[in-house]
């Protein structure tokens, strides 16, 4: 049974990540956030005994009494040493984020954000995803989720993300790039904009200056954006990446197509690296996610920065909140 029906505000799961990392530093500073308890009731899911301990390593006596923890027993927890890549480490990660989606299935949370998790340590205790969006795919019964990055006004998709650069430049292919606009199109409607202003990133340098240095722009870019107008989507013909992003600051895009990780994952963070919030669409449930890794070197220091996870937590509810005023 839902509990969004007993709390004014948006019960938010926010998943601890690698015990190992940051992330129960941040989480802890987080859901302590003045702005983050004025807006939604926080749920931690991870280990007590570790945000325990955790707190104790950074100067906090201890997590806000107050808060919700929802704590996951896991193999090996008492094993876990801060900065050390281990698959303790790796099976309580992933716990945390299964036991957010069983209750988002349940109706008990109202979105997800989630703190930085560790490939490696993932790998070690034997689990079968490389991060989080394929966790919560699985998890959450949804075959190909819609990544999204925030950061300000600027909005970026990614055409491909966990990809080769060999691997992704094959993929750019006309129905592919098709497809995907019409995908964008459909997410930015859902979060309020009636008819959003897409930019298209181009591949090669110059959107190719007509074909002379690579094909893609006119082969595949060109009219798959082409048959998107057809059907009354606003995207432009591909346009340079290092005119694009900018121009999305400026206001002329409401979202931008970028094709390949890195493109859309430098324009955002060289724009505010700490407050760039991955949101991942098309799942039962919304979820927002730091944006950086797990910091092993510094973690359990009290030096690691929480703005991203508050953005991450304060993103969740402003869009959820608009796609509610969508419905």
């Amino acid at each position: 049974m839902s509990n969004t029906s007993c709390f004014q505000k948006p019960r938010i799961a926010i998943t601890m990540g690698d015990p190992a990392g940051v992330g129960p530093e941040i989480v802890i500073s987080a859901i302590s956030d003045t702005d983050v308890l004025a807006a939604c009731v926080p749920v931690v899911i991870g280990s007590r005994v570790i945000l325990e301990r955790c707190a104790r390593a950074v100067g906090v006596a201890h997590p806000p009494a107050d808060i919700e923890v929802v704590s996951v027993d896991t193999q090996g927890i008492d094993r876990i040493e801060p900065g050390r890549v281990s698959p303790e480490a790796g099976m309580a990660a992933e716990a945390y984020v299964r036991k957010a989606c069983l209750m988002a299935l349940e109706r008990e949370i109202d979105a997800i954000a989630t703190a930085p998790i560790n490939k490696e340590s993932l790998r070690l205790a034997g689990v079968p995803y490389i991060g989080h969006t394929e966790m919560l795919a699985a998890y959450l019964g949804s075959s190909d989720p819609l990544t999204m990055f925030v950061t300000g006004s600027m909005r970026i998709f990614f055409l491909t993300r966990h990809m080769s650069l060999r691997d992704a430049v094959d993929y750019v292919k006309n129905d592919r790039v098709y497809t995907f606009i019409k995908r964008v199109n459909s997410a930015m409607v859902e979060l309020g904009f009636d008819r959003p202003r897409i930019g298209l990133a181009a591949l090669n340098p110059h959107a190719s200056d007509g074909g002379q240095f690579g094909d893609e722009e006119e082969k595949h870019l060109k009219p798959a954006a082409a048959m998107a107008r057809e059907e009354g989507i606003d995207c432009s013909d591909p346009i340079g990446a290092d005119s694009v992003f900018h121009m999305a600051l400026e206001g002329r895009f409401d979202c931008v197509i970028s094709l390949y990780h890195d493109q859309g994952h430098i324009a955002a963070k060289t724009r505010d690296f700490y407050r760039t919030v991955t949101a991942t669409l098309g799942l039962p449930v919304l979820r927002t996610s730091v944006d950086h890794g797990t910091a092993l070197d510094i973690a359990w220091k009290g030096i690691a920065n929480p703005v991203s996870m508050k953005t991450a937590i304060l993103t969740a509810v402003t869009l959820m909140e608009k796609q509610r005023s969508r419905r």
